[in-house]
């Protein structure tokens, strides 16, 4: 099959897929965050610094609940429905095999013909 990935026809869900994507990576650092913060809490001794790690701490816990909270609004996170969730991150992992093996840089990137008019003659008020 010679699908040409650069026809916008082609492209149909990706917007709400990338959406669910760069929210799944949010949600991820924002974990991370809180780790990595609750591990500096405990390695510290000054009391001024465990004040502003404990105010960041519980500002990555409202971050990590945010996130969560829109993700479950929008069916793109399923925490309390296993069967769910594994079916969600199931299609995800096709579709990263699948981007993976598209020619995303073909030969012919000439589009002429598939637009309902030909580009200006002119760019910017100025002849081309």
């Amino acid at each position: 099959m010679n699908t040409d990935y650069l026809d916008p026809i082609n492209s149909l869900n990706m917007p709400e897929m990338a959406d669910m994507t760069f929210a799944m990576d949010f949600l991820l650092r924002a974990k991370e965050g809180v780790r990595n913060l609750s591990i500096a809490l405990t390695e510290t001794a000054s009391p001024d610094v465990r004040a502003q790690l404990r105010n960041h701490l519980m500002q990555g816990i409202e971050l990590h609940q945010e996130i969560s909270e829109l993700m479950i609004r929008k069916k793109w996170f399923h925490p309390y429905e296993l069967n769910e969730q594994y079916q969600l991150d199931q299609l995800s992992a096709k579709n990263t095999v699948m981007i993976g093996q598209m020619n995303l840089f073909p030969d012919d990137t000439s589009r002429k013909g598939m637009f309902d008019r030909t580009p200006d003659e002119h760019i910017g008020g100025h002849e081309a």
